[in-house]
């Protein structure tokens, strides 16, 4: 119990701290990938190949990779960002192809009828995507992209080797002056990793249920 009380302050910081990462990347690679899935079902060639080369490049490189070159590449192209800004940036780009890999399977789940119709109608492809064919994928991509966000609550670990004080970060300095009590201290952090990953899993598997019950 002393050990917890000694790395609870430090804990909860490094907590917030996570969901922050959390939440400000989580929104970035959404609002990206949405628009690379767009680009992928683009009428223009060019669209298409540059979000084809976006996906596969940088869902094939290791996040910390990703990373790395954010916070050592970036300030050498001219970059004066603090490593938290350069961390969202990196957690954003590497996030974004699964969000748009996960929305492009929406896309592809809509009956290519809907859009038909809509070109019939006298739709341009950018009312007929946010009109007619998004609001019906929306709910089959939710709990994919649920699995992608609690993908991403792990990956900001990462973040804690270029001196982000997340959770991980937390961990690693209260293992370290708490040798005594590695366990405990471990389990106190991975029980604050499920806060956060236990309830995304239950809104996909309730979105899930609800998404069967609809079809």
């Amino acid at each position: 119990m002393g050990a917890i009380a000694d790395v609870t302050p430090a804990y909860l910081a490094g907590f917030l701290m996570t969901l922050q990462l959390l939440l400000i990347s989580g929104v970035g690679a959404f609002v990206v990938g949405v628009l690379v899935a767009t680009m992928r079902i683009s009428p223009v060639p060019s669209l298409r190949v540059f979000a084809t080369v976006y996906t596969e490049v940088l869902r094939n490189v290791p996040l910390l990779l990703v990373l790395m070159f954010c916070a050592l590449i970036l300030p050498i192209l001219g970059s004066d960002l603090d490593y938290y800004p350069l961390a969202l940036i990196g957690l954003t780009a590497y996030t974004s192809p699964f969000v748009a890999e996960a929305i492009r399977s929406g896309f592809n789940g809509v009956p290519v009828g809907q859009a038909e119709a809509a070109r019939s109608i006298g739709m341009g492809f950018g009312q007929t995507v946010t009109l007619v064919v998004l609001p019906q994928a929306a709910r089959m991509v939710v709990p994919p992209l649920i699995n992608v966000f609690i993908a991403l609550t792990k990956n900001t670990s990462v973040a804690g080797i270029f001196f982000v004080n997340e959770l991980f970060k937390q961990t690693n300095a209260g293992t370290r002056d708490n040798p005594d009590a590695i366990i405990v201290v471990l389990l106190y952090a991975a029980f604050l990793y499920l806060c956060i990953t236990v309830p995304l899993g239950l809104i996909a598997g309730a979105v899930e249920k609800r998404v069967v019950v609809m079809r």
